[in-house]
């Protein structure tokens, strides 16, 4: 159930990046929603369990997780926040380095699904909606590049795929190990989050819409949480 929800979190995504991706504010708005919605998960549901370790230096890992996807990002440019460049030659090819940051990104990110039990828990959740606004990206990079050939339905599949295969890899090893796989997931997160929060507006001025996307995205988490407390 768990490989089936994250697959079709990035084939949602990429439908509505082919169908919408040219409303680009459509578009940002859904990443601020979804970085209120990470950041909330991070600091309230991962951060809690990663501190609860009796390894007092966890913390390393969350700082190597910041690392990660800062080299991460050096591949595919900003991707995750929207950040959507068009390397156009005659072929329309999505570049490989590209291809290959989001697929260790994702992998990474399913590694502790690995020992999880419940189906819908708050950090599986936290994957499902940072997945669809990076797929409705992609989707759209598809859509633009007017070639949404079976070669483009291979990249989507080999993004899809990428944190099932992460999740199934984690089963190999000891499950006294997800806590530090957990995080760098974490400083992942946060990182994602708080660029995606943080960047600078237009003259700096107050964006009464970002506040209150990313208001909306805690409140959607938190709503989560309670509700997973009550049951």
């Amino acid at each position: 159930m768990i490989i089936l929800l994250l697959i079709l979190s990035v084939l949602i995504g990429v439908f509505l990046g082919k169908y919408f991706g040219s409303k680009q504010q459509f578009a940002k708005n859904l990443l601020i929603l979804s970085a209120g919605f990470l950041i909330t998960i991070c600091l309230n549901e991962v951060f809690p369990e990663v501190y609860h370790s009796e390894d007092h230096n966890i913390g390393i890992f969350v700082i190597l997780g910041v690392l990660i996807q800062m080299l991460l990002e050096s591949l595919t440019k900003g991707f995750e926040h929207g950040h959507l460049h068009h390397h156009s030659d005659e072929h329309s090819i999505i570049p490989v380095a590209l291809i290959i940051g989001l697929f260790v990104h994702a992998f990474i990110e399913g590694i502790p699904l690995s020992h999880e039990k419940e189906t819908l828990s708050p950090y599986l959740l936290g994957i499902l909606f940072h997945n669809i606004p990076i797929s409705f990206v992609l989707g759209s990079f598809l859509a633009h590049s007017k070639n949404f050939s079976t070669k483009f339905w291979l990249i989507v599949l080999v993004f899809a795929l990428a944190s099932p295969l992460g999740m199934l890899l984690g089963k190999y090893f000891d499950e006294n190990l997800k806590i530090y796989f957990l995080a760098v997931v974490g400083g992942i997160f946060l990182h994602i989050s708080s660029v995606i929060i943080f960047e600078s507006n237009k003259n700096h001025k107050m964006d009464w819409t970002k506040i209150i996307l990313v208001v909306c995205g805690i409140a959607l988490a938190l709503g989560g949480h309670l509700f997973h407390h009550h049951q």
